[in-house]
């Protein structure tokens, strides 16, 4: 008993110091953002001496934030809704249909996730100059749809082959069509594992550089990591302003996953139960 409560113990304190080393620099970056710029640079690691909620508005307008904004929301949400459309389709049938070569398909996209996405960089920008997309929203929706699309069905699909058949089979005795069956059953029952690849999508989304940064040039279709990069790069003395900008970044992610907290817990929960 007291082995397995020390164990606890020292199991307690290893997440605590990980969790103080992930928390610090983000406590940091957020009170930094409230700071002039004389208080931060004569006391760096200390409380603002004035609390300077200005630096907020200062950021938002001299960084155009409200375009970047606006750009990285368009371009993550039609990203997740064809990811996690387009994956949940598949996954459905991949997962409750016996059919031939369904082994070598699951397979085919599951490879997917082996492929480095950089790797192809140099192809996508080809291909999408020669169709005219670049420079378009449509020049990082269409990669980050495809390139999520295997982690999406590989988590879905895993997580439809526990649901028994029964379900579908008193549904088919009700009168009800394939298609009412996968968005009145199936999805609604697959909430939890939806709200996983959600948050996976989102974060990636929401954060993506090297894809934004080679196919699109055009200021006002630029996306928030981009248009921070810029920020940081032209205005390197103020350094509260930058510190304001990635807070108002961090924002977003935060809030959305606090959101989907729940069922992202319940997805882990029912993984665990099914294991």
């Amino acid at each position: 008993m007291q082995t397995s409560l020390g164990k606890k113990t020292i199991i307690h304190i290893l997440l605590a110091v990980l969790s103080a080393i992930n928390i610090l620099p983000i406590v940091w970056m957020v009170v930094s953002s409230f700071k002039s710029e004389a208080d931060f640079a004569t006391n760096p690691l200390g409380l603002p001496k004035t609390w300077n909620f200005s630096n907020y508005t200062s950021a938002w307008k001299v960084a155009h934030l409200g375009t970047y904004f606006w750009n990285s929301v368009l371009v993550t949400a039609a990203s997740i809704l064809l990811t996690v459309l387009l994956g949940a389709l598949a996954s459905y049938f991949l997962s409750r249909f016996e059919f031939r070569m369904r082994g070598w398909l699951y397979g085919l996209f599951i490879i997917g996730m082996t492929i480095p996405i950089h790797a192809t960089l140099v192809p996508i920008f080809i291909v999408m100059k020669k169709i005219g997309l670049l420079n378009t929203h449509l020049s990082l929706v269409l990669p980050y749809t495809a390139f999520h699309l295997s982690i999406t069905i590989f988590i879905l699909a895993g997580f439809m082959r526990g649901f028994p058949k029964d379900v579908e089979e008193s549904a088919i005795m009700d009168g009800a069509g394939l298609y009412r069956i996968f968005w009145s059953i199936i999805l609604p029952m697959t909430r939890p594992a939806l709200a996983t690849v959600i948050i996976i999508n989102f974060i990636y989304n929401w954060n993506e550089f090297l894809f934004a940064l080679v196919l699109i040039n055009k200021a006002a279709l630029k996306t928030l990591p981009l248009g921070l990069a810029n920020f940081a790069g032209t205005e390197t003395r103020f350094q509260t302003l930058q510190m304001a900008a990635l807070t108002m970044a961090l924002v977003p992610l935060v809030g959305f996953y606090l959101a989907m907290e729940k069922q992202l817990i319940q997805g882990m929960t029912a993984g665990a139960v099914k294991g």
